[in-house]
C-alpha cells in the first residue's frame, strides 16, 4: 500500500421546482449558512448565547447491512454522541409493547435501543460515529441523535430513518441510487435555484440506500459568491471562508465537507437514506497520484502526499464508514478504511473500491508492465470477495470508469490509454481482474461509476475486444449531481465496450435547470430475478432504462 504522512495539525416535479425558486429560495437564504430547517431531520442552528449543543451538519446513517448501521453526526462543541433507535411497523409507526407486528430482534419488542457513543472533540472536528450492531434484518428504524455536554446537559436532537437490508428469509427486493460530483466547477449552494435540488429528486424516490461514487467535495475548486455561466447568466453561491480558496490545511478540507452539509437537500436525504461513499481525486486535488508535486500557483503546499493525508482525514471524519478500523483509534490511513464490502442481503453485495490510494503516476499508459490503480492487496481482496459472495448481484462501485478515455494533459487519468490494442499499463491490472472473475466463475457483476460528468451505459464483450479472456459485463455511469457538465468522451476499445447510451449537458453547463445533471437508480426485483437500471436527470426525467437478468452458475 502506498502510504501518506499523517498530518495531525493540520424525482422533483416542475411545479415543485417552481416553488423552490420562489418561496423556498427565500427560506434557504435565511437558513444558510447556519444550516437551519424546521423539519425534524434538519436541526436548527445554535442561537447566539445558546448553551446547549446543536447539530450544525445534521445527521447521517451509512454502510447499512442486514444487521448493522453506522450513525454519524457533528456537534457544535465538545460532547458525547447518543442514539435512540425505535423499530417501526409497516406504516412507519413506532412499535410498542402492544403493537401488532412485533417480533424478535433488537427494537422489535417495542423497546427502544439506547446507544452511547464516543466523545466528540476538536480533534475530529466534533464529528462522532456509533456502530449499531445485532439489529434484525429488513427492519425500519427511526433514529434520534443528540450530544450531551460535560455536565450531562442534552443538546438538540435530530431525527432520521434507515432500514436494515433484507434478510435470508425475505425476497431481497430493494432499490438504490448513485451519482458523483458534488459542488464542482464553482457551482455551490445557490438558494435562487433551491440549492442542490438533485439530492431532493433522489430522496423523493425513497431509495433504500445511496452510493456516492466520489468527488464528494471539490477541495481544489474555489467557490465564489458569483460566477458567470456559459450563457452569461450569473450564478450566486453561499460562500464560507474555507471554500473561498483551494484547500490546503486540515481546517480547509473539513470546511469543504461541512459546507456541503449546509445544503438542506443533502441534509434531508442523508437523514433518510443511508450513505455508502468512496473518494476520488477532488477530495484532495485534480487528477492526483501519490508522490506528485504540484505545479499550481494557487497552492503554497505542493506536496500531494501532505494534501492527500489532510484530505483523506477530513473525508473519513465526515463519512459514516463501517470498517472496524475507522471506529477505533489509529493513524487514519489503514488499508481497508475506504475499500470495503457492504452486504445487502441475498440479492446484493456492494464492493466499494479505492482507486486513488495506490494509483500510479498519470503517464501515457503505454507501459508493457502493469502499473497500479487498485494495488495488489485490493485486487486480491476484490477477487476473493467476489468468489465468496453468495449474493445474486455483485455491484462494484468504482470512482473511475473502465473504458472511457480521461486525458490528463499528455497523460491518462483513468485506466484506458486511448489505444485499442492489447492491454498496457493500468489496463493490465484490469485484465487480471476481469480474467480472474471469469476463471472463478463469478456471475452477475455490474460496475457503477461517475467521474466524467455525464451519464452513459456501456456493454463490454470479448467479441469486440483486443483482450478476450473475460465474460461480458455492464458498466453504468452517472453524474454530476451539482457540478459543471462535460463529455461525452472517447472510448478505448481494448475491452470491447459498446456505448448503449450516453447523454451530456453543454460544456461547463451549470446545474441551474437540472437537465445536464444525472444520477442512476437501480431496482432489484424479488429474489434478484431482475436488475433494472435507470439513468435520470436532476428533474426526475428518466433518460434511459435497461433490465438485466441473472446468469446462474
Amino acid at each position: 500500500m502506498t502510504g501518506f504522512p499523517v498530518d495531525m495539525d493540520s424525482f422533483r416535479s416542475p411545479a415543485r421546482r417552481t416553488l423552490l425558486k420562489g418561496a423556498a429560495a427565500a427560506s434557504l437564504t435565511a437558513a444558510l449558512p447556519a444550516a437551519a430547517s424546521a423539519a425534524p431531520a434538519r436541526p436548527a442552528p445554535s442561537r447566539p448565547g445558546a448553551s446547549r449543543l446543536t447539530l450544525p451538519s445534521g445527521l447521517q446513517t451509512g454502510d447499512v447491512t442486514m444487521d448493522s448501521a453506522v450513525l454519524w453526526s457533528r456537534a457544535s462543541g465538545e460532547g458525547r454522541l447518543h442514539a435512540v433507535l425505535h423499530a417501526l411497523d409497516r406504516d412507519g409507526r413506532r412499535l410498542t409493547s402492544s403493537s401488532r407486528g412485533r417480533g424478535k430482534g433488537r427494537g422489535r419488542d417495542g423497546e427502544p435501543i439506547v446507544l452511547r457513543g464516543p466523545w466528540a472533540t476538536e480533534r475530529t472536528d466534533f464529528t462522532a460515529r456509533i456502530s449499531a450492531t445485532d439489529l434484525p434484518s429488513d427492519t425500519q428504524y427511526e433514529v434520534e441523535l443528540f450530544f450531551e455536554d460535560e455536565n450531562g446537559k442534552r443538546g438538540e436532537g435530530g431525527l432520521g430513518r434507515f432500514g436494515t437490508a433484507p434478510g435470508h428469509r425475505s425476497d431481497g427486493s430493494q432499490s438504490f441510487v448513485w451519482t458523483a460530483d458534488t459542488a464542482g466547477q464553482g457551482y455551490g449552494i445557490n438558494p435562487e435555484v433551491g440549492g442542490m435540488f438533485g439530492y431532493e429528486t433522489m430522496r423523493a424516490l425513497s431509495p433504500d440506500f445511496f452510493l456516492h461514487a466520489g468527488d464528494t467535495v471539490y477541495a481544489d475548486g474555489p467557490i465564489e459568491e458569483t460566477i458567470e455561466e456559459p450563457d452569461g447568466t450569473l450564478w450566486h453561491n453561499v460562500v464560507t471562508e474555507e471554500v473561498s480558496k483551494v484547500a490546503e490545511t486540515l481546517r480547509e478540507f473539513r470546511g469543504r465537507h461541512s459546507y456541503n452539509l449546509m445544503d438542506e437537500n443533502i441534509r434531508a436525504m442523508y437523514a433518510e437514506v443511508p450513505v455508502i461513499a468512496t473518494w476520488d481525486d477532488h477530495e484532495t486535488t485534480n487528477n492526483w497520484w501519490p508522490g506528485e508535486v504540484l505545479e499550481d500557483d494557487r497552492y503554497s503546499v505542493v506536496d500531494v502526499d501532505t494534501l492527500a493525508a489532510r484530505g483523506r482525514r477530513a473525508w473519513q471524519e465526515y463519512q459514516p464508514i463501517a470498517d472496524v478500523r475507522s471506529l477505533t483509534p489509529g493513524t487514519g490511513f489503514e488499508p481497508e478504511r475506504i475499500y470495503r464490502k457492504i452486504s445487502r442481503g441475498p440479492a446484493l453485495d456492494v464492493f466499494v473500491l479505492d482507486m486513488r490510494t495506490n494509483k500510479g503516476e498519470n503517464t501515457d499508459g503505454m507501459e508493457r508492465s502493469a502499473t497500479s490503480m487498485l494495488g495488489e492487496e485490493q485486487l486480491q481482496w476484490l477477487l476473493k470477495g467476489l468468489r465468496r459472495s453468495q449474493a445474486t448481484w455483485k455491484v462494484i462501485l468504482a470512482d473511475l470508469p473502465l473504458g472511457i478515455v480521461v486525458p490528463d494533459g499528455k497523460g491518462q487519468e483513468s485506466i484506458s490509454n486511448a489505444e485499442d490494442g492489447a492491454p498496457l499499463g493500468r489496463e493490465l491490472e484490469l485484465a487480471r481482474l476481469l480474467s480472474g472473475i471469469k476463471a472463478q466463475r463469478t456471475r452477475n457483476v455490474v460496475f457503477l461509476t461517475g467521474d466524467v460528468h455525464y451519464c452513459a451505459a456501456h456493454h463490454y464483450s470479448p467479441e469486440r475486444a483486443a483482450f478476450t479472456d473475460f465474460d461480458p459485463f455492464w458498466e453504468f455511469v452517472a453524474g454530476p449531481i451539482n457540478a459543471g457538465s462535460f463529455g461525452p468522451n472517447e472510448m478505448d476499445g481494448t475491452f470491447g465496450p459498446e456505448v448503449d447510451f450516453q447523454k451530456a449537458g453543454p460544456a461547463m453547463g451549470s446545474p441551474r435547470d437540472g437537465s445536464g445533471q444525472f444520477f442512476g437508480r437501480v431496482e432489484i426485483a424479488p429474489d434478484g430475478e431482475e436488475f433494472t437500471v435507470e439513468l435520470i436527470d436532476a428533474n426526475g426525467e428518466v433518460q434511459y432504462a435497461r433490465t438485466l437478468t441473472p446468469q446462474h452458475r
